[in-house]
């Protein structure tokens, strides 16, 4: 660790949260480290955090820190080599048809319903509706880093919003939601290759996608894009296949 980063770690304290139940593999406790005060967290100490596996939700920077499991591996994207698939360059030739911008991460009406939609559509799975305002600004719209919203259109219709980070060599991509209607469109990867290409354009080397699981499913689709790097026992390793 370089003396930078210790005097950023200085501002910042650590605890380890009581147990939990773990949302990706069933019967699974899990704890955390979170990163404390959150209103010290800044962007010059979070591009520390990031590199070293943490993430955001919200206000709070944490990363898994399970007893018996390390299942939750965080994974990058090297944004410069990207290498689309033959699926990816196709499509990106429908996120050619999209309008994307760049907002500030401020609440919308119009977004807050599209997550509703999203959340009841994929991660609901009893009659309970996820409709709660405060939870949606706690856990997407509160930030104390550089943040941003990004904005996808077809004509007028919004079809998706990417929130992300904006770090000084990386974005880190903190959550995605979108249209459901038609499940073959791909609208999740086409955010993917957005952001790859944005790092492109300002010449941020890394794009950081959280955490991989190989059990779980729903985390298998990050490795579909390559190249990327694993962090392995604290340090970054290029994927070999």
């Amino acid at each position: 660790m370089s003396f930078i980063e210790k005097k950023i770690l200085k501002e910042i304290q650590f605890y380890v949260t009581t147990k939990y139940t773990c949302g990706y593999l069933n019967g699974q406790d899990a704890q955390s480290i979170v990163a404390t005060p959150y209103k010290n967290i800044n962007n010059k100490n979070f591009k520390s955090l990031i590199s070293k596996g943490f993430r955001r939700s919200g206000q709070y920077v944490y990363k898994p820190n399970c007893e018996n499991c390390s299942a939750c591996i965080p994974i990058r994207l090297l944004a410069s080599n990207f290498n689309a698939s033959r699926s990816q360059k196709r499509a990106k030739k429908y996120l050619n048809k999209l309008s994307v911008k760049l907002l500030p991460l401020v609440f919308n009406q119009e977004h807050y319903n599209l997550y509703v939609h999203y959340q009841n559509k994929r991660h609901r799975s009893d009659d309970k509706s996820e409709d709660d305002v405060a939870d949606y600004n706690d856990f997407l719209i509160k930030s104390n880093v550089n943040s941003k919203l990004v904005e996808f259109r077809l004509n007028s219709q919004l079809q998706m919003i990417t929130i992300i980070d904006i770090i000084d060599d990386a974005i880190s991509a903190v959550y995605t939601f979108y249209d459901c209607s038609d499940q073959k469109l791909s609208l999740g990867t086409m955010s993917i290759i957005w952001l790859l290409e944005f790092c492109k354009k300002e010449n941020l080397p890394y794009l950081y996608l959280g955490y991989w699981i190989y059990e779980s499913q729903k985390m298998k689709y990050k490795t579909n894009f390559k190249p990327y790097e694993l962090m392995i026992e604290g340090v970054w390793q290029e994927a070999t296949s």
